[in-house]
C-alpha cells in the first residue's frame, strides 16, 4: 500500500506496542458500523469491550487492529488501546511538522465555522478535518490519528461540557491559530458559577496554543475582555470580530435574499433537487464588512443572521492558515448549510409547497434567538411555523431560559408554535393561546398535530437540542414529501 496512512511497523513505533502480523492502513476507525476497506480498527472498552466486534470490523474490511488482548486478525498489541490511540494521534502531528492546525471551540456555532474553515483549506491545498462532530476526548485524538503525513493545513472542532476537557485537546492539537465563536448559556447545570465558568472552560483552548499563535475571537460577545486577557497570557496574538470600528474584521451589514415562497404548486423556479429528490431553496446573503481597515463585500449561501460574524471568524482563521483572500471567499461563496444546521427544503404538499428549515441539530438560548431572528427577517407566502424541543443541560434557570423564547417568537411574527418537552412546557405557559399549534411532553407525540397543520406557503422551522430528539420532527415533516405534481 505505497498511500498506507500507517504500516503495522509505523504503528508500533509511535505507540511502544508490538506488531502481530504485518499490515498498512489507509484510515482509523473506532466504530464497525463506519469501518472503510483498509482501516485499522481501535477497539476501545467502554459499556462493552470493542474487542468482541473485531471480527465483524474484519468482516467489514478493516486490514489490522490496535488489540490489548489477542484477536484473529493482524495487529499491533499495547497495554491499553485508548492510550495508544492518544499516542498515535500524537505521532500524526509529529510527523506532519509542515501542517499549520487550527482548533475551533464555542457555545453556538463551533461545527459549521470548522466546516467552513476546512472548505477554504482544501481549497488551498492538502488539507484535513474532523469529521461530524469529532470533538471530544475520543474525537480529537481520533481525527489527529487520520492525518496524513503530507497535511498542509489542518482543522479541528474542540467542544466540552465539563470544565477541564478543552485543556488535553488542546495539547494534542497544538494549534497555530484558535477561534472561540462565542460564549452564552450552555452545559450551564455542569458550572456552579454558570456562564462565568462556562467562558473559563472556553479559555481552555489557549492551552495548547503554539508560541505566537492568532486567537480569533468575538467582540461582540460579553467575555471578550475576558477571553483576550486569557488569550494574551500565553502571548497569543488577538484577532477579533464584530461590529466595533475597532475590530480586525468590522461587520458593516448583512442582507438576505432568500427564494421565493410561493403557495402555488408550479412554483419551483428557485428550488433545486438534492440526492433523495427532495428540493432545496438555498437563498443567498451579502456580508459588507471591513477587514484590515479595507471594505469588503462577499456572497454567502448561507442566510441565518448569525453568519455575518461567523463569516469573518472563518476570514481571520483561514488568514491565520496561510490561505490566500481570493481562496478563502471562494470557499465561502460556496459553502452550503449543514444538515440539521439551517439547510432548507421545499416539501411538496397537496395545493403547494412550504419550506423546512432543519435547525434539529442543537440548540441553546444563543442559537435559539438567531434562528428566531432569522425566521423574522424572510418573507413568507404563508405562515411563519417554529417547532421546537427541550434546550437540554441549562441548569436550575432551565425554565426561564425557555419561557423568554416568547419575546423573540413574538419579534419575529411566528404565527404558529409547536413545543415537545417538559422544559417547553414553561415557554407554551409563556405564550398567547393565538400562537398555540400543539404541545406534547414527548417528541414523538407531536408528530401528527405538526404534520398535519402545515400548509402550501408556510415556512417551518424546527430546532431543539438533539438530544430531545428535534430531528424527529424535521425527519417527518420531509418525508411528507409527494415528490413531483403532474
Amino acid at each position: 500500500m505505497p498511500d498506507a496512512l500507517w504500516t503495522a511497523d509505523e504503528i508500533a513505533q509511535a505507540i511502544g506496542g508490538q506488531v502481530a502480523g504485518d499490515f498498512a492502513v489507509s484510515g482509523v476507525s473506532i466504530d464497525t458500523r463506519s469501518v472503510e476497506p483498509g482501516d485499522l480498527f481501535v477497539p476501545l472498552v467502554g459499556v462493552r469491550d470493542g474487542h468482541d466486534f473485531v471480527p465483524q470490523a474484519v468482516a467489514n474490511g478493516a486490514t489490522g487492529v490496535l488489540a490489548a488482548r489477542a484477536v484473529d486478525a493482524p495487529a499491533v498489541m499495547v497495554a491499553d488501546t485508548f492510550k495508544a490511540l492518544e499516542a498515535l494521534g500524537v505521532a500524526a502531528r509529529e510527523r506532519a511538522p509542515q501542517c499549520k492546525r487550527g482548533a475551533v471551540t464555542g457555545s453556538v456555532g463551533k461545527t459549521s465555522v470548522t466546516r467552513a474553515i476546512e472548505a477554504g483549506l482544501r481549497l488551498a491545498g492538502k488539507a484535513h478535518a474532523s469529521v461530524k462532530s469529532y470533538n471530544n476526548h475520543i474525537g480529537v485524538p481520533l481525527t489527529l490519528a487520520r492525518m496524513p503525513r503530507d497535511t498542509e493545513r489542518a482543522v479541528f472542532e474542540v467542544g466540552m461540557n465539563h470544565a477541564d476537557e478543552i485543556t488535553p485537546l488542546s495539547g494534542f492539537v497544538q494549534p497555530h491559530a484558535v477561534a472561540i465563536t462565542t460564549v452564552g448559556p450552555v452545559h450551564l447545570e455542569n458550572f456552579a458559577d454558570g456562564e462565568q465558568g462556562v467562558a473559563r472552560a472556553k479559555a481552555e483552548i489557549f492551552a495548547g496554543l503554539r508560541p505566537g499563535g492568532v486567537a480569533v475571537l468575538n467582540a461582540d460577545n460579553r467575555w471578550f475582555d475576558f477571553l483576550k486577557a486569557e488569550a494574551e497570557k500565553v502571548g497569543a496574538t488577538v484577532w477579533s470580530f464584530g461590529s466595533s470600528p475597532d475590530c480586525t474584521a468590522q461587520l458593516l451589514s448583512f442582507s438576505t435574499d432568500l427564494p421565493g415562497e410561493g403557495r402555488g404548486p408550479d412554483d419551483k423556479a428557485s428550488s433545486v433537487p438534492d440526492e433523495s429528490g427532495s428540493r432545496h431553496s438555498p437563498g443567498k446573503s451579502v456580508v459588507r464588512a471591513v477587514l484590515r481597515g479595507e471594505p469588503i463585500e462577499f456572497t454567502l449561501l448561507q442566510t441565518g443572521v448569525h453568519w455575518g460574524p461567523n463569516s469573518l471568524c472563518v476570514l481571520l482563521m483561514l488568514e491565520a492558515l496561510d490561505v490566500p483572500r481570493d481562496t478563502a471567499l471562494a470557499a465561502l461563496a460556496e459553502f452550503a448549510p449543514i444538515e440539521g444546521r439551517g439547510a432548507e427544503k421545499t416539501i411538496r404538499i397537496p395545493g403547494g409547497a412550504f419550506t423546512l428549515v432543519d435547525e434539529s441539530y442543537n440548540a441553546n438560548p444563543v442559537s435559539m434567538q438567531a434562528a428566531l431572528k432569522t425566521l423574522g427577517a424572510r418573507k413568507v407566502a404563508g405562515r411563519r411555523v417554529v417547532a421546537l424541543t427541550d434546550m437540554l443541560e441549562l441548569g436550575e434557570d432551565s425554565a426561564r431560559f425557555h419561557a423568554e423564547l416568547a419575546e423573540p417568537i413574538a419579534a419575529a411574527n411566528v404565527d404558529m408554535v409547536f413545543l415537545a418537552g417538559v422544559h417547553m412546557k414553561s415557554l407554551w405557559e409563556a405564550l398567547p393561546p393565538t400562537r398555540r399549534g400543539g404541545y406534547a411532553e414527548v417528541t414523538e407525540k407531536l408528530t401528527s398535530a405538526l404534520t398535519g397543520a402545515v400548509q402550501p406557503g408556510d415556512v417551518v422551522m424546527v430546532k431543539g437540542s438533539n438530544g430531545s430528539k428535534a430531528g424527529a420532527l424535521a425527519a417527518a415533516l420531509a418525508t411528507i414529501d409527494l415528490g413531483e405534481q403532474g
